[in-house]
Order: structure tokens, then sequence, then C-alpha cells
């Protein structure tokens, strides 16, 4: 899906030389073949442009960018690991790129307090290691987790497979350090838990996606790491039956279930024919499947999970379940589940939907959705997977094998009005853990309440007036 890119004039030269005074002539990209990595993302959907990425080391040098180009009415892009799937972080119409991924300095690891100070643009990985080596857990978990950045992670408020037990990033923030359009920095960084002095500015920027300042530090909260973890991996024979074992673990396990993870299985199938040494953990096949996981303080955990699964059994909910021996086996669960969305390229032409709705409504809106999408496309592969714990699905649908791959991406809104219209009816949500970025920009007027979407603009005036901060984005 290519964003229209009108032409734009060339960076005046002498603007190039003082942006290049502010981070070092070798932190400031040029050269279009450098620069090729910054304009484009990993799933091939959205193709930018850019004169100029700057890659500046400190939040005085971000702030110094952001001072110049409102002195100039020069338009940034800021940008994490670049792992974003709604073209938020794409520099769409030659604006100046501002990648964080020099910004990677952990400042601080609080472990009395359960906190760590990152800049943004430490890994997501890096922070969840250096966390572990506290006795910590810092407890976001994406399938991108290798590359993308807890910058990127706050501007998108990611949620990942540990939501049901932790919450989505914002969550997960305590304090943050933006970098206003106008080049003031906005220090609200803090390890407090409780602190009623008015707005919580806060939680502006965190799902902003970089519309309203660059956020370029958070005090992250840090948990206590689990002495157990047990996984299951689980057959089953429909949504309802997953939706049974979910009420079964969360009263058995309360607190200590922390994923709950939905497969059905054309995408279990895709990550099996496509993946490298991925297998199915069960004899036979099934037509769904849950990714189940427990994390204790305790050494209680194995027990919980076989009593769970008992239950399951005792009460004909589930066929069969294997749980993971050691390690590598817990690894090899997981890595078949991370592997769902890059297993789909090889079945051609996929649309997808990032959607959330009530738990409860999970079976009715994929039997729904299911009818609805191949009726539209007779054909069509639905490919749904995702978080059941908190009701957010990835309903991917794939093209009819043999198909065209460009006739069916040209239907993407078609078939995305179709999905909406049904999560929308049943109360839920067009964007859950992804963000809006221009893939849904569109969308999203018809689908916010009126006064929510004034309000949104309004402070996006106020914060940036001259409209340089990602433009074109969730506005």
């Amino acid at each position: 899906m290519n964003i229209a890119k009108p032409a734009v004039p060339p960076l005046d030269p002498q603007l190039i030389e003082k942006f290049r005074a502010i981070v070092g002539a070798k932190y400031a990209v040029t050269d279009q073949t450098d620069i090729e990595p910054y304009v484009t993302e990993e799933r091939d959907l959205f193709h930018g442009r850019s004169p100029l990425v700057l890659r500046p080391a400190s939040t005085a040098e971000v702030a110094a960018i952001c001072k110049l180009a409102s002195e100039h009415g020069i338009a940034l892009v800021p940008q994490g690991g670049n792992t974003g799937l709604v073209g938020g972080q794409t520099p769409h119409n030659g604006e100046v790129v501002v990648s964080l991924r020099r910004m990677d300095k952990i400042r601080e690891v609080d472990a009395p307090s359960n906190t760590m100070t990152c800049e943004a643009g430490v890994v997501l990985q890096v922070a969840q290691q250096r966390a572990a080596d506290a006795d910590r857990l810092f407890p976001l978990s994406l399938g991108a987790e290798g590359s993308c950045t807890i910058g990127g992670n706050l501007s998108t408020n990611a949620g990942g497979t540990a939501a049901l037990a932790y919450g989505v990033a914002r969550e997960m923030a305590l304090g943050l350090e933006v970098v206003l359009a106008d080049g003031r920095v906005l220090n609200l960084l803090s390890k407090l838990k409780k602190d009623n002095t008015g707005y919580d500015l806060r939680n502006l920027f965190i799902g902003a996606e970089g519309t309203l300042g660059i956020i370029t530090a958070a005090t992250l909260k840090l948990f206590p790491k689990p002495r157990a973890i047990e996984t299951a991996f689980v057959g089953l024979a429909s949504p309802a039956q997953a939706l049974k074992l979910l009420s079964i673990a969360q009263v058995e396990a309360a607190g200590t279930l922390t994923s709950f993870e939905l497969l059905s299985e054309v995408a279990v199938d895709f990550s099996i024919r496509h993946g490298i040494d991925i297998r199915d953990p069960l004899e036979a096949k099934h037509r769904w499947y849950v990714l189940m996981e427990l994390s204790s303080p305790r050494d209680d955990a194995r027990d919980t999970l076989e009593t769970i699964l008992g239950k399951g059994l005792d009460h004909g909910i589930i066929d069969d379940a294997a749980i993971a021996a050691n390690l590598s086996q817990r690894q090899a669960f997981w890595k078949l589940r991370d592997e769902m969305s890059a297993a789909q390229k090889p079945e051609g032409g996929s649309i997808k939907h990032d959607i959330s709705v009530p738990v409860a409504a999970v079976p009715d809106f994929i039997a729904e959705a299911d009818a609805a999408v191949v009726k539209l496309i007779p054909g069509a592969r639905p490919v749904p997977f995702g978080h059941l714990g908190d009701g957010n699905l990835h309903y991917n649908v794939s093209q009819p094998v043999g198909g065209n791959a460009a006739d069916f991406l040209a239907r993407w809104h078609e078939v995305n009005a179709v999905v909406f219209e049904i999560v929308l009816r049943m109360g839920g949500s067009i964007s859950a853990e992804h963000g809006i970025g221009v893939l849904k920009r569109d969308e999203l007027p018809e689908v916010k309440d009126k006064v929510a979407i004034a309000l949104m603009r309004q402070i996006k005036a106020m914060l940036d007036p001259l409209g340089i901060m990602n433009p074109g984005k969730v506005l």
C-alpha cells in the first residue's frame, strides 16, 4: 500500500549544515542508499522518502533539532526500531527523520524502587535483560522485541502477549521525558506511583505516535522476577471452548496467568509450513489452539497448570495438551506463535486487522467476520490469532489460493469496512495495540467520539501549532 508522495522542494543545503552541526557529520545521513532502511518497513506496505536522517545521541540534541525545525517549519518524523505496522514511522512526504536509536542508554536500574529509567532508543529485549540482571521483570513482550525500542513501544502504546497480567505499555510507564515541537524539554520522569499534582500530561504522549512531541526517555515499572514459568499448548474445538478454558484458568491461577493466546488451525499451519524448525507440539491437528503461560513467584505453577488442564479435560473443553518440559520446548511453543505474522507472507497478499472486542464476544466476532469476509471475497482465508485474555485479535485475511495479490490488496478498504462494522457493533476498537498511523487515519473520525476527535485536534494545535511533528499521522 503506497501512500501518495506529493513533490516537495529539496532541503536547503545551509539548513542541512545547521542540522549536521547539531548531531555531527557522521550522524546526519543524506546519501539515499544509506537512507533507504529508514524509509521502508518490513512488510513492504509503505515506502517513504527523506532528504535527511538525523541520529541524535542526547536529549539536548533532540531539543536543538526540534528548535531549529520549528524556526524553519521543517517537518520531522521520529523513529525508533522502524517496526511499526501502520506507517506511523515512515516519512511519506519528504520529512526529516529523527532516529532515536543512538539514544540507547539505561540511565538507572533501581531494584528497591522497582523502576528502570531508559532512553528512547533502548531495544526492548535489552531492557528485559537488564531487568533480569537485577532479579526483576520488565514484562512487555512483543514479536519484534529484538529490534523495537522503548520510545516506539510507548509512542504506540504497545500491548503484547503479557498484557493480560501486566497491562499495555501505558501501564508500565511511571514517567517520561519529552521534547516538544518548539524544542522545550518536558521533564516528567518520576519513580512515584502516587503523584496527584494536576493533569496527567504523561499520558498525552503515550500512544500519540510522535505527533505531539518526541519521547526521549522513560521511567518504567519493574516487577518481581517469576520463580516458576509453565507453558502449555492446547488443542480444542472452538473459540467458545477456549473461552471456557480461560475462565477456569483465571479462577485457578488468579494473578499468575500471564498469557492466553488463541490460535486458529490455519495460523498454526502457516507457521509450521513456512517457519524454520517449527513443528506442531500435538500429535493430531485441531481446529483451534491455546498457548497458555503461568508465571509464579512460588514453585507452584506446574501444579496449578495441571489442575487447569485436568478440569478442561474433565469438562470436555480440551481435546489434547502438551506442557513444555524445559526451556527449549517453551521457546519452541512461542516461536510457533511469534512466526505467525511472517508466515503469512509466502501465502500471498494479507489484509491485516488489529482489533479488540469484549472478551466474551470473541467467538461471535470470529464467526461473523469469517462469514462476512468469505462472502465478500470467495476463497479468502481468515487467519485469526491473538490475545484472547484481553480480547485483542490479529484478524488477518490471506488471499485465495492462486489469486492475484495486487487485486486482493486493492480491496483492503472493502474488507476493512466489513470487519470494522462487526467490531464496532460489538463495542470494540479498530486498533487495539498497533496504533493509527496512516493505515487507519481516515477511518478514525468515523469510529471515534466526535467530541474526542475535536479535543485531539485542539491538543495537537496547541502543542504543535506549525504541524511539524509527524504530520499526517493519526489525525
